[in-house]
């Protein structure tokens, strides 16, 4: 490969140079298509020391800035295709990490719903819990004013009593006396007989 290069860019400085010794040599006044080997013999020897000459100056300095270039022409090549894979699995890995990420996002809200599910269930049995305690109270409330409304209507049948017995018989009884008989008797009656 070096070589071919060598020989492409000696090539057009060797037909520059035949021109020059063309003009020098004595002219034959022959025509274009004759063989002139003086010319000949001195185009090779021009073109061997040229290119002998460029072999040694140029050519080396040529060829080593071409392969430099074709060096770092390489190793930009390699990088880019490592920077291109190094590029794929950080994508790879960021969205393993987004995977992950909306996976822990979904148990997240998982969670919170199942929280939210359990907190619902505590606040409506603890309302259950709350409404049939409110219920017993006011039962026992209801049954504790309806014997009080029974022993007021005790009382005011013992009051009525008596004093409708004091106008039927017209003499002034005992109330005192008088009420204890008549709570006596009510209180021998059984609770179930008396009228709601």
């Amino acid at each position: 490969m070096r070589v071919t290069r060598s020989f492409l860019m000696a090539v057009p400085l060797t037909l520059a140079a035949a021109p020059l010794m063309a003009q020098e040599a004595p002219s034959s006044g022959g025509s274009l298509m004759s063989l002139q080997t003086n010319l000949m013999f001195w185009t090779l020897v021009i073109f061997l020391v040229l290119f002998f000459a460029l072999s040694k100056l140029a050519f080396k300095p040529i060829t080593a800035a071409v392969e430099a270039r074709e060096k770092a022409l390489e190793e930009a090549l390699a990088s880019a295709k490592r920077d291109r894979e190094e590029a794929a699995q950080l994508l790879a890995q960021h969205r393993a990490q987004i995977d992950a990420a909306r996976g822990e996002a979904q148990q997240v809200i998982n969670d919170a719903r199942a929280t939210a599910e359990k907190m619902r269930n505590d606040l409506l049995e603890k309302a259950r819990a709350e409404q049939q305690a409110t219920i017993a109270h006011a039962q026992q409330e209801i049954q504790r004013e309806k014997e009080r409304a029974v022993a007021d209507l005790r009382r005011e049948a013992v009051e009525m009593a008596i004093l409708g017995a004091s106008k039927v018989i017209e003499e002034n009884l005992d109330s005192d006396k008088n009420r204890k008989l008549v709570d006596a008797f009510l209180s021998s009656i059984k609770p179930s007989k008396v009228p709601a």
